[in-house]
């Protein structure tokens, strides 16, 4: 019997996502202008980011070709900073903005930039394999209003249910 729960709710925590398949990576991608820091400006909740504001990733090149990941963000609760390292590598050619990225090898998760400022690389929009990720990255801690609202507003073009969205809170100072 419990193992059939246990089924049963797997099951229906799957079939609650959708793939995000459908959502092309964006192309043409270059990663030496996507390169630097990244603040979270919102995001879907989820347990591994769970109450932390102030969220960053910085992402820089290895000399084997993939990339460092170094996500940060500050907990209130406890009044620390948290920090972890990750590696990320092209699920397809260079040019797509497609990357697998690890946390916990040998895990790998997707990473697909399915909007993208291409101009001048100031803000991208994130997703994973499923509907149940969304990031809203910019470039700056700090994001005018009515540029929160365009993106928004694109991410719910793009299918997400963008009322889960979080805005995370973010200091000029990290």
């Amino acid at each position: 019997m419990i193992r059939f729960l246990c089924s049963l709710s797997l099951l229906s925590l799957i079939g609650c996502a959708r793939s995000t398949a459908h959502l092309k990576p964006v192309q043409p991608f270059d990663v030496g202008r996507y390169i630097g820091v990244w603040y979270e400006a919102a995001r879907f909740p989820h347990r591994f980011e769970k109450g932390l504001e102030q969220v960053s990733a910085e992402y820089s090149r290895r000399e084997d070709g993939t990339l460092r990941v170094l996500n940060k963000g500050f907990n209130p609760e406890t009044g620390q900073w948290g920090q972890i390292e990750g590696t990320a590598k092209f699920a397809q050619a260079p040019d797509v903005g497609s990357l697998k990225v690890c946390f916990f090898w040998p895990f790998y998760g997707a990473y697909k930039i399915v909007a993208l400022d291409t101009q001048d690389y100031t803000w991208a929009i994130v997703t994973g394999n499923t509907d149940r990720y969304l990031w809203i990255l910019t470039r700056q801690p700090r994001v005018p209003e009515d540029k929160f609202r365009d993106l928004t507003a694109r991410a719910r073009d793009l299918g997400f249910d963008t009322r889960r969205l979080i805005r995370v809170k973010q200091d000029d100072s990290n």
